[in-house]
């Protein structure tokens, strides 16, 4: 862990809304089209029933069996002001990362089964900057919590846009990419915010952007989400 790391930084994070108030989401943005996804009434049932037990800011997760990253990309919407006033910029996959929806998730790191759950005590890691993500997985170890998959953190930007800020945004270690050979390459997904630059083109300042990172690079402007548990009942 680089020595300038805090153990800990304040947060100021969106407050999620209650977990039927995210469902009813999902269902008005229309992303449940899978054959096998849950119904509407399925999908209010399962938030009803979770909220029961998770905590008040807990996040609503449709399995990624259901929502792949490619299809949550376009919806993450975020509103950006311009010059002729404020626009609405849909975020996207990075061109290079054609193997977004075959990510896989390390044995450490236990999602539910169930169609839909609830992550619980979410943390956009702000004070693991300038780590990287062999440092970072580490840590989050050593606090007993654990890193988000690229699906979850794309729900969370999903619901709560403001998640990421300018110089504040962060990885998603709970997924990687595997080689042929069965290990995991060096290539991890992020969520940040696109410059405008470059294959993004100017039309995407300020979008939400679904890309990877190096496992071993460090950046000061990437946290590591994370959450202490999941929970499907």
């Amino acid at each position: 862990m680089p020595p300038d790391v805090p153990a800990v930084v304040p947060r100021d994070l969106p407050t999620l809304p209650d977990l039927t108030v995210q469902a009813d989401r999902l269902l008005h943005l229309g992303l449940l089209t899978d054959a096998a996804a849950p119904a509407p009434d399925a999908l209010r049932s399962a938030a009803v029933r979770l909220a029961q037990n998770a905590p008040p800011g807990s996040l609503l997760v449709v399995h990624p069996r259901h929502l792949p990253p490619s299809t949550l990309a376009g919806h993450l919407v975020r509103t950006v002001r311009t010059r002729g006033g404020e626009v609405e910029r849909r975020g996207f996959v990075v061109e290079d990362f054609t193997d977004v929806d075959r990510l896989e998730v390390p044995s450490h790191v236990h999602l539910p089964a169930a169609d839909v759950y609830a992550v619980a005590d979410l943390d956009r890691g702000d004070h693991l900057t300038n780590a990287s993500p062999d440092e970072a997985e580490s840590a989050l170890a050593v606090a007993g919590r654990s890193p988000l998959t690229l699906v979850e953190g794309m729900q969370w930007v999903l619901q709560a846009p403001d998640v990421l800020q300018p110089g504040h945004c962060f990885m998603t270690i709970g997924s990687r990419p595997r080689k042929p050979d069965g290990t995991f390459d060096a290539r991890t997904p992020a969520l940040w915010i696109s410059r405008g630059t470059g294959r993004d083109g100017a039309g995407r300042r300020g979008a939400a952007k679904v890309g990877w990172c190096w496992w071993r690079n460090r950046h000061t402007w990437l946290g590591f989400a994370s959450a202490t548990r999941r929970t499907d009942v």
